[in-house]
């Protein structure tokens, strides 16, 4: 592609050829080969114009940076994530046709799987692509971030296109918001689920965090795309602002929406009856085969984002519902013990979540609620004696334990959370805790291990060494004779 090309009118040129023939294009030094664009982007720890020189060096025949960083081959732009974005989506082109994206602390990865489930019912080729990887029709394929750097999100919406796949549901995190990692997708809906508190030490307050978040709507979609908004949350009114002074078109959903009303839901069996009122002032029964308040609210945004998505068929979108599948890690039934406990793994990491998965489970619950959980290490310390008393608060046999302890002492984290939770069993292998808290479960108890859900490792220093909850659970279930 030729330089001109790429930069389009986001990035002036100045004494650079726009006849210059673009290879590639990368922000990490180490990738550059001859023909390439290298974008100097500032990072968190590292910034990248100090590669610039080494970038020349390996062949690059541009650098796009920001205006501070001037020199012979140098494309200057005043947000160099912001174009970088943009180019990426120009180098590589193609895309699914429609694309949706969803943020909020809570309830993405489900929604972005419930929306893919949806439109395969629907009879679409759709994928999703978020925290549990990229997932199409031909499988999974993982993914290093929730919302990934440009070239590899481009590099992947362009595979799933040539795929003949023409619907994908993204997730879309505060950081790669934050960040732009998503300015160049071509959107045709956003959706938000919930805000709670998460993320704050990279935010620099929970406001910068909402912030971000909703650049969404403020920023990235453009006018005439449509905004599907859980009515739900107490923010809720400011996101309908933002997306309407943006001329996009607002969707609502939950018990104070006005598409999708949700009119009660009554567990039944291990799912939930829904009564749905629609904007048409027509009555849905829906069976969700799910558990939970959060998962019919998550079912719901997912809907509207199909609906939003151009599928005006409201009663076929709805009855998709009734086959859904929950996302790995997100209340998944591991096994039941010999004695007649559930096990259950869930990736809830915050206060809210924490409090969410187990008030979700409490009416399941014949015997005792357990639960096995962490805090992480090097993120946002204030989170951690908040989720020591939503255990103390909602469980009944709280153990806590090591989550990624990273290069924190993970004994200071356990004391952190503990302070605020008496009574609980401090096991610090996270192994030995799970084995523990399966073994002493008994008939009609639920055990919940929160924290990791779907991730396959656990990180102790700087090194991640294999791990799983899931496997963890299961080894536990049989040494116990379980069934």
């Amino acid at each position: 592609m030729r330089l001109d090309a790429l930069a389009n009118s986001d990035a002036p040129l100045g004494a650079l050829s726009g006849d210059i023939e673009i290879s590639g294009i990368t922000s990490d030094s180490r990738a550059v080969e001859p023909g390439y664009l290298f974008a100097a982007l500032p990072g968190v720890n590292v910034d990248g114009s100090k590669f610039i020189g080494q970038a020349f060096e390996k062949g690059a025949v541009a650098a796009l940076a920001g205006v501070e960083c001037e020199g012979p081959g140098v494309i200057n732009v005043e947000n160099p994530r912001q174009v970088f974005s943009r180019m990426a989506a120009r180098f590589f082109h193609a895309q699914p046709e429609i694309a949706v994206a969803v943020t909020g602390t809570n309830g993405k990865t489900s929604v972005v799987a419930f929306v893919r489930q949806i439109w395969q019912a629907l009879g679409l080729r759709a994928a999703s692509m978020g925290t549990v990887g990229v997932i199409g029709p031909e499988g999974p394929e993982p993914l290093a971030h929730t919302t990934p750097d440009p070239v590899i999100l481009h590099k992947f919406l362009a595979s799933l296109a040539h795929r003949k796949v023409s619907h994908v549901a993204l997730e879309a995190s505060s950081h790669g918001l934050a960040q732009h990692r998503m300015d160049g997708v071509r959107m045709t809906a956003g959706a938000f689920t919930n805000l709670s508190r998460d993320h704050l030490d990279y935010h620099k307050d929970f406001e910068d965090y909402f912030t971000q978040k909703l650049r969404l709507f403020a920023e990235v979609l453009q006018p005439g795309c449509a905004a599907v908004v859980n009515a739900d949350f107490a923010e809720a009114g400011r996101i309908i602002e933002v997306a309407e002074n943006r001329g996009l078109s607002i969707i609502t959903v939950g018990e104070a929406g006005k598409t999708l009303r949700l009119v009660s839901a009554e567990p039944q069996g291990y799912g939930q009856l829904l009564l749905i009122d629609d904007v048409n002032g027509d009555r849905h029964e829906i069976y969700l085969p799910l558990i939970g308040a959060f998962q019919a609210s998550n079912a719901l945004v997912a809907a509207g984002l199909v609906i939003a998505a151009g599928h005006s068929d409201i009663r076929s979108v709805l009855l998709a519902l009734e086959n859904l599948k929950g996302a790995k890690g997100r209340l998944d039934l591991v096994g039941t013990t010999k004695a007649g406990a559930l096990v259950m793994v869930d990736f809830a990491h915050t206060p809210d979540a924490l409090v969410t998965a187990l008030s979700a489970l409490r009416p399941y619950v014949r015997g005792k609620l357990h639960v096995a959980f962490g805090a992480g290490g090097d993120r946002d310390p204030g989170k951690r004696p908040q989720m020591g008393a939503a255990a103390a608060e909602h469980a009944d046999i709280v153990y806590v334990t090591d989550d990624n302890p990273r290069t924190e002492n993970a004994a200071s984290i356990r004391e952190a959370v503990l302070a605020e939770c008496p009574g609980a069993v401090e096991i610090g292998d996270r192994r030995k805790a799970i084995a523990h808290a399966v073994s002493n479960a008994g008939e009609g108890d639920i055990v919940l291990i929160a924290g990791k859900g779907h991730e396959p490792g656990q990180t102790i220093g700087t090194e991640t060494f294999p791990f799983s909850d899931h496997e963890e659970v299961l080894a536990a279930i049989a040494g116990g004779n379980a069934q």
